[in-house]
């Protein structure tokens, strides 16, 4: 019985140092780092408008400003604080560089939250 618990000690060492050393050489090819150079990911150009919302009584205003080149559409979206009072979208709003809009909406009653999203203009 000796021989085999040996053997199988021997057989187990084995294949976890195969493990142990086949493990950093699949990580070093699958990053890359055999090809000689690394490509850095592309930094996304600074992009959005920044807006400032309030909420008065049943009024919602949002005044969104863009500093950037690019065009931002901008929507205003309202949840009325009554269940029977309904929910709005508002339209879409593009907002060119250097520009302020104004969005507004209102609620018959109470106002919950309100809030605005953007989107990148399409090209």
């Amino acid at each position: 019985m000796r021989p085999t618990r040996r053997r199988t000690r021997l057989l187990l060492a084995a294949s976890v140092a195969a493990v142990a050393l086949a493990v950093p050489l699949g990580v070093h090819a699958a990053r890359g780092a055999d090809s000689g150079t690394e490509a850095a990911p592309p930094k996304p150009e600074p992009a959005g408008s920044e807006c400032r919302t309030t909420v008065e009584g049943s009024r919602v205003v949002a005044y969104c400003h863009n500093p950037y080149p690019s065009v931002d559409l901008v929507r205003l979206h309202t949840e009325c604080d009554r269940w029977w009072d309904v929910d709005a979208d508002g339209a879409v709003v593009a907002v060119e560089p250097g520009r302020t809009v104004r969005l507004e909406d209102r609620c018959w009653k109470e106002v919950a939250t309100a809030w605005v999203s953007h989107r990148p203009a399409p090209l």
